[in-house]
């Protein structure tokens, strides 16, 4: 038992070290360290990141203990890639913040990294999360969801682990959504979230979600900008080619980034001198009955209904 806990504690270490360097190149600051367990009771170690001049917004990471991120290249490579992205999209307002396809803003929090076996026999892999309604109003409707992951997607993979996952996870609760399989709720049980590979194209070694248009497109980056800054964010700059949009889109972020382009040229939106990040123009604030209008409409899409008949006892059956 003591050589396994020495080992247990090395371990920690090398991923401590590990993760603290990518952090540093990326630009992050790690402003604590702490241990936690997974859904196993396995040990895992818990990262607080943030960009240095903004130490309130935190990104939390969550790995496996005896996680070796340089066990393999793609593992360092895809790891950097993820703190990299982390660390722009940490200049978000709420960079915990997304919108879906049908104009729904959510938060993601409380994600228990990494993915565990299914307890009910299930050959899967389950992450649990939940998902909040952010529509400036404070609103209780939220979704605990678990979702889960085939063995023969798991392979698709470099690790179960929250930096290799994440993006993927968050486009699939995005994508269930759009199809009115998830209900937001004030309470409920835990909503399932299905990830399979019908969402990765094997022949183009990319994940798919949403085949959209220019058009769709650009009203999606109208109405982020008009949530995410204009009324959740304080008028703070978004992220206008965030890649986890790209993907959830099925485009580039070079197309993102012509998208915003031209809605700062129509007067919709203000580029900031990078081009990347964006705020509200008052032509687009002007808009907030139609998006609360598109907002209740997609509420009620995925509000399930019922037979009120057969509720009420009224049936041949």
């Amino acid at each position: 038992m003591e050589i396994e806990s020495v080992m247990s504690v090395d371990l920690q270490a090398d991923l401590a070290k590990q993760v603290e360097g990518a952090a540093q190149a990326a630009g992050l600051t790690l402003q604590g360290v702490g241990s936690g367990t997974d859904f196993s009771g396995d040990p895992t170690l818990r990262f607080q990141l943030a960009r240095p001049e903004m130490p309130a917004r935190v990104q939390m990471l969550e790995m496996s203990a005896a996680m070796d991120v340089l066990a393999a290249p793609e593992l360092g490579g895809q790891l950097r890639e993820y703190l990299k992205e982390t660390a722009t999209r940490l200049k978000n307002p709420r960079p915990d913040c997304y919108l879906t396809l049908n104009g729904i803003p959510l938060s993601f929090r409380s994600f228990a990294w990494p993915f565990h076996s299914s307890t009910s026999g299930a050959d899967t892999f389950l992450v649990h999360g939940e998902i909040l309604l952010e529509d400036g109003a404070q609103s209780l409707l939220h979704a605990k969801i678990a979702a889960s992951m085939t063995v023969t997607f798991s392979e698709i993979v470099a690790a179960p682990e929250q930096p290799y996952a994440e993006g993927f996870i968050y486009n699939a609760v995005r994508k269930t959504i759009d199809q009115g399989q998830l209900e937001l709720v004030k309470s409920g049980n835990r909503q399932p979230v299905p990830v399979t590979t019908r969402y990765y194209s094997t022949k183009q070694k990319r994940f798919i979600f949403n085949d959209t248009t220019e058009t769709q497109r650009s009203e999606y980056l109208a109405a982020k900008v008009f949530w995410l800054s204009g009324v959740l964010g304080g008028g703070g700059p978004v992220w206008m080619a965030d890649p986890r949009d790209a993907q959830y889109l099925n485009t580039t972020v070079a197309a993102l980034q012509e998208t915003a382009t031209m809605l700062a040229s129509e007067g919709l939106i203000h580029l900031a001198a990078d081009v990347e990040f964006a705020t509200p123009t008052e032509a687009l604030l002007g808009h907030r009955p139609r998006y609360a209008a598109e907002l209740g409409e997609a509420l009620l899409f995925i509000k399930p209904t019922f037979n009120e008949e057969m509720r009420g006892g009224h049936t041949n059956m």
